[in-house]
């Protein structure tokens, strides 16, 4: 299936063909719209001609950082993000031998297990890890046994809580409006 996140055809389609790429786009996804997060692995690939992780986490720091400097920026804060990039990237070639998918697939893991292995990554808290668990069973294919309790709500069938949601420009405005009286709901307390 096709990702729908971002707006952008080059962007959307580098993060269905790669998955690390589309982890990238989830740790991106903080302080900034969701768009311009998950467009963010496109953006590097063109400033450095490269995604992967064995090409991003041996690239020199500084240049990475004037990469994601760029106008159009890759985040709001590139200093901390290009160094989180980079971690994530480093980790994905130490445990992983360099293959994102092996987070979820090696082993054959259950919900709970990739759960447990997203947590351990670089700029990953419950929270985005749930996330991203529930964009990678709702949208990507993943059959692994129990990975809805494993996301908790967002794995729900019909919600609008987050990214794993994004399927087109309607679903983007439901799960804004959910984030909106979402945060609205914590303001008033």
């Amino acid at each position: 299936m096709a990702l729908n996140i971002t707006g952008d055809p080059a962007a959307d389609k580098l993060l269905t063909e790669d998955p690390f790429a589309l982890l990238v786009g989830m740790l991106l996804d903080q302080q900034v719209a969701m768009e311009t997060a998950f467009a963010g692995p496109e953006k590097i690939r063109q400033r450095i001609g490269a995604i992967d992780p064995g090409t991003v986490a041996g690239y020199d720091p500084d240049a990475f950082t004037e990469a994601f400097k760029q106008t159009p920026a890759v985040h709001r804060f590139p200093g901390s993000m290009a160094e989180r990039v980079q971690s994530l990237a480093q980790v994905v070639v130490d445990d992983w031998g360099g293959e994102a998918a092996a987070i979820w697939t090696q082993g054959d893991p259950d919900g709970a297990e990739i759960l447990k292995r997203l947590k351990k990554l670089p700029g990953f808290g419950d929270q985005k890890a749930r996330i991203f668990l529930a964009l990678l069973g709702k949208q990507c294919g993943l059959e692994a046994p129990g990975w809805r309790e494993a996301s908790g709500a967002y794995g729900e069938s019909g919600s609008h809580k987050s990214v794993a949601d994004i399927v087109d420009a309607e679903s983007l405005t439901k799960v804004r409006e959910t984030k909106r009286t979402a945060k609205a709901a914590a303001k008033n307390g």
